[in-house]
């Protein structure tokens, strides 16, 4: 994110060609989605995230670390976003915002203010695996997508899977960056 996946939406250009819009998401999703720690395993070139390596975020529920019922209820929430230029122990920069669920959206929808609230920005969560362990997300121009997981890694095949439904929605692989992880 300079900043991560979020922040690049706010980025100038895109090296990805633009889909009219991105497809709708196929799934409901859990509050949980909003807690925890997500690593980048891929996503579409942006200004935002020029040699962004170990990129993740942490998703906070306002009310604190952990307490799921309290986004599902609110719908609000934190992030801290880390960047590391040139490689994965390279220099980290982290970016805090916060965010909120899309009201009517099965949770599969937020936005996140920037810039001290000047700038907002919408990001779905178009599909996932059945047990969340990934997420394809992007924004609703169909400009940016990203493939998070987890874990820093993801097994070859669930990987591959993954990027084959990224394909489908209209985000081909050999148009991605696959930024090096951590360990």
């Amino acid at each position: 994110m300079k900043t991560l996946f979020l922040l690049a939406a706010v980025a100038a250009v895109a090296a990805f060609p633009v889909l009219a819009a991105a497809p709708q998401p196929a799934r409901p999703i859990s509050p949980a989605f909003y807690s925890g720690l997500w690593y980048e395993i891929a996503r579409t070139p942006n200004l935002g995230q020029r040699d962004c390596q170990a990129a993740h975020s942490r998703f906070t529920p306002l009310g604190g670390e952990g307490e799921v019922s309290f986004i599902a209820s609110t719908g609000e929430f934190s992030v801290s976003q880390t960047c590391h230029k040139g490689s994965p122990s390279g220099p980290g920069k982290v970016f805090r915002t916060k965010g909120r669920i899309v009201p009517g959206s099965a949770n599969a929808k937020f936005e996140m203010s920037f810039f001290g609230g000047l700038r907002k920005q919408e990001y779905w969560v178009l599909d996932r695996a059945e047990d969340q362990t990934w997420v394809i997300m992007a924004t609703p121009g169909g400009n940016y997508a990203w493939l998070m997981a987890r874990r820093p890694r993801l097994p070859t095949a669930v990987k591959a899977a993954a990027l084959s439904r990224m394909n489908a929605l209209g985000y081909p692989a050999d148009s991605l960056e696959f930024p090096r992880s951590a360990g």
